[in-house]
């Protein structure tokens, strides 16, 4: 096992699964991982990743998934029968806070805002490069979901195309109009899955969640990308992303004061290529159904295809908005 510091070997490739269609990352330098330091937390000021104070701070991955390289395209090699092509892209993490003990829950509203605008100049960098068609902003938070660094932070991939779950969300957009839109629309007349709001921005539980008290969040305006954002819609989502993680944070007794509740947070946004067919929005995906009770998600979920949810969408949200 590498320690933590050492650099990685080069990035892995893209290897097209006949089966499915898909193209899988095969990264075989993520494997050898490092151990954290012995002592000391590599985030905080000081340490390896941030040796001088910040406020908000981003830099590459040491151990990234992607790699620069020339722009690839998917579809032309898949007609080509190519079926393995470099994995073009980039990896970057950010760091919300120089506070190892605060997360984006805890966070005032101007830092929250000042990681917005971060996002949002990094995507912008990013979809500028000619070899990145996307960029996903995310959060992987907790040990639930293999958060090794408690130190609160999150990633941006930029991808050398656009990757299929946001591309199936693109598609059902051209075909039947923008679905976010009318999500929204339709979530607020109902109120019974909404579980805040806070200016432009809207946080429900989806009709048909796949997860256990899992969140979408959106703003009412049809806004393609972070960086399209406005002042005012930016403070929004501080906001909003404080209120709707904190309710997380609150909704059951945590174990220990250094518990973090756990969840996959990430963002669906428009490519480089732009498109009206695009609304900005999150996914919240929490690996728990109940107190320490993991959500497994089970061989006929993954063989079938179809998620079961155990925790009515209605009752999740009823307790978020309780919280």
């Amino acid at each position: 096992m590498r320690q933590y510091g050492q650099m990685p070997e080069p990035a892995g490739e893209l290897r097209f699964d006949p089966l499915t269609r898909e193209w899988v990352n095969i990264v075989g330098n993520r494997q050898a991982r490092p151990n954290l330091p012995s002592s000391g937390c590599p985030f905080c000021v000081g340490g390896l990743e941030a040796p001088e104070p910040y406020e908000v701070r981003w830099f590459p991955n040491r151990w990234p998934a992607y790699a620069s390289g020339d722009p690839i395209d998917t579809v032309a090699a898949e007609a080509a029968g190519t079926s393995t092509i470099p994995a073009v892209g980039a990896c970057e993490v950010v760091l919300f806070s120089p506070d190892h003990d605060q997360s984006l829950s805890t966070l005032a509203i101007e830092q929250v805002r000042k990681v917005v605008d971060v996002w949002a100049a990094r995507t912008r960098e990013l979809l500028a490069r000619p070899e990145i068609e996307y960029a996903l902003v995310f959060e992987n938070r907790g040990r639930e979901v293999g958060a090794t660094i408690d130190h609160p932070h999150g990633q941006i991939y930029g991808y050398g195309f656009v990757p299929p779950a946001a591309a199936r969300e693109a598609a059902v957009a051209r075909e039947h109009g923008c679905t976010v839109c009318s999500e929204v629309q339709t979530e607020l007349a109902a109120g019974t899955r909404i579980v805040t709001t806070r200016g432009d921005w809207v946080a429900w539980v989806p009709y048909a969640s796949g997860y256990a008290y899992g969140m979408r969040i959106a703003p009412r305006a049809h806004r393609g990308s972070i960086p399209d954002l406005d002042d005012a819609s930016r403070d929004d989502l501080a906001a909003v992303l404080i209120d709707a993680l904190g309710r997380y944070e609150r909704l059951w007794p945590a174990p220990d004061p250094a518990y973090r509740f756990p969840y996959l947070l990430w963002f669906h946004q428009a490519p480089a290529g732009g498109g009206d067919e695009w609304h900005l929005h999150a996914h919240v995906a929490p690996p728990l159904r109940a107190p320490g009770v993991a959500r497994y998600i089970a061989s006929a979920e993954v063989g079938g295809g179809t998620l079961s949810n155990p925790v009515v969408p209605e009752d999740a949200a009823r307790a978020l908005r309780d919280a």
